[in-house]
């Protein structure tokens, strides 16, 4: 029992060394250009004029698209779409990703009953 403690102890004091050691703190690093405050700000505003150098289209130029959609037809197709109701309806906000029957059948039936 006393060998147990003691290897017990002796590697709890190993921890306690190795976790004793540090980094040492440098403080703030130095500035390694010399340029002015006024000098990086106009480069900022050339760079930001410049755009996105790294986009795909960047040097593209103007592009032109050719459509071949009448407008009115567009233009019925969005109100139709916009008065919808379940236009934003997403099926993956439901079980097993299906819309539930309730959802599927229009509000206002225009079938008329036999009265009698």
């Amino acid at each position: 029992m006393n060998n147990t403690k003691f290897i017990a102890a002796a590697a709890l004091s190993l921890l306690a060394v190795a976790g004793a050691h540090a980094e040492t703190y440098d403080g703030v690093h130095p500035l390694t250009h010399g340029a002015a405050r006024a000098e990086v700000a106009n480069q900022a505003v050339a760079a930001a004029r410049n755009g996105n150098a790294y986009s795909d289209v960047a040097n593209a130029g103007v592009q032109t698209v050719v459509s071949t959609a009448d407008r009115a037809k567009v233009r019925a197709e969005a109100v139709a779409k916009a008065h919808d109701p379940l236009q934003s309806l997403d099926r993956r906000a439901f079980f097993r990703d299906e819309v539930p029957a309730a959802y599927k059948k229009p509000s206002v039936s225009f079938t008329r009953q036999a009265g009698l």
